[in-house]
C-alpha cells in the first residue's frame, strides 16, 4: 500500500489525474471503476482539464460506477446518472454505450445487480477502481458490517449516511433509504484501487481503515487485503494516523510533487 499525503485537494487531484491517465494509456480497453460524492469531483475536473488540453482520450474507456439510488430517475439531480453527467461524462469523449451505472429503478433490483456484475465481467474487469470512504467507513454503500465477499446486490443505508447525504436532497430531505452497490468482493476483484481522502471529518475513518483491525465494522479496512493500492489524503484527513510521519517519509510521489509534502 502506498500512502501519499500532500498539502492540498488540488494536489491530490492532479496525483489521482496522473494515476487514472497512467492506467488508460497502458489498456487498450482500460476499464475504470468510478465513485459519486463530492470527494472525487476535483479530481474529475483535471480530467477534464487534461482532455481538454489533448493530454487523454476517454474513447476506449468503459466506466462502472459504483452505487446508485433505488427509485430515483436518472434525471433527477440527486441521482448519481445525472452527476456524472454533469461532472465528467458530458464534457470528455466517453462514449454514452461505454458508461454503467448500476438500474436503481429496475423491475428486478436482484437480477439487475447479477447482471451489472456479469457486465464488469464482460469486460475484463476493472483495471482501476476510483474509491472515497463514508464517514463510518463505508466504501460505495457497503455499510458496516457487510461481507467482505459481498458482490453487487441491493442494501439499505444506515442512518449515518441518509444524515450525511441529506443536504443533496434540499427542503424535502428525502433520502432514499436503499441502494444498488457494487461488493466488496468485487471491489477486491479490481487490479488497482485508488483511495481518496480529505478533510479532519475523515479522520478517524481513514484510522480506522488503514491501521485498525481488517474488520467488516469497517469496510473500507478491506483495502488492506489488496496488493496494489494508492491512498491519498491531505493533512487533515491524514490527523489521526498513528504512522503518519512513517508514510511521508516512504511516501512514493513524482517529482513535481515532491516538495508539497507536509513538514
Amino acid at each position: 500500500m502506498n500512502i501519499v499525503i500532500l498539502d492540498t485537494s488540488q494536489q491530490i487531484a492532479r496525483l489521482a489525474a496522473e494515476q487514472v491517465i497512467g492506467v488508460v494509456q497502458s489498456c487498450e480497453s482500460p476499464v475504470l471503476g468510478m465513485a459519486a460524492g463530492a470527494t472525487p469531483l476535483l479530481l474529475y475536473a483535471q480530467l477534464i482539464h487534461c482532455y481538454g488540453k489533448g493530454q487523454i482520450s476517454f474513447r476506449s474507456t468503459s466506466t462502472f460506477n459504483l452505487d446508485e439510488y433505488v427509485a430515483l430517475p436518472p434525471d433527477s439531480t440527486n441521482s448519481y446518472r445525472y452527476y456524472m453527467q454533469s461532472n465528467f461524462f458530458d464534457h470528455v469523449d466517453l462514449q454514452a454505450k461505454n458508461s454503467y451505472l448500476p438500474d436503481g429503478r429496475a423491475d428486478d433490483l436482484q437480477l439487475a445487480a447479477k447482471r451489472y456484475e456479469r457486465t464488469i465481467a464482460s469486460t475484463g474487469g476493472i483495471d482501476l477502481q476510483i474509491l472515497g470512504i463514508g464517514t463510518n467507513g463505508h466504501i460505495g454503500f457497503n455499510e458496516p458490517g457487510s461481507s467482505f465477499a459481498s458482490r453487487t446486490r441491493v442494501v439499505a443505508l444506515s442512518d449515518s449516511t441518509i444524515d450525511s447525504n441529506r443536504h443533496y436532497f434540499g427542503e424535502s430531505g428525502a433520502v432514499p433509504e436503499k441502494a444498488i452497490t457494487v461488493g466488496i468482493g468485487s471491489i477486491l476483484d479490481s487490479r488497482g484501487l485508488l483511495l481518496i481522502a480529505t478533510g479532519e471529518h475523515k479522520a478517524e475513518a481513514v484510522r480506522a481503515a488503514l491501521e485498525g483491525p481488517v474488520s467488516p465494522i469497517c469496510p473500507a479496512s478491506a483495502v488492506q487485503l489488496h496488493p496494489k493500492v494508492t491512498v491519498l489524503l491531505d493533512r487533515a484527513a491524514a490527523s489521526q494516523l498513528t504512522h503518519r510521519d512513517d508514510y511521508i517519509k516512504c511516501q512514493q510521489t513524482p517529482p513535481g510533487l515532491a516538495s508539497a509534502t507536509p513538514r
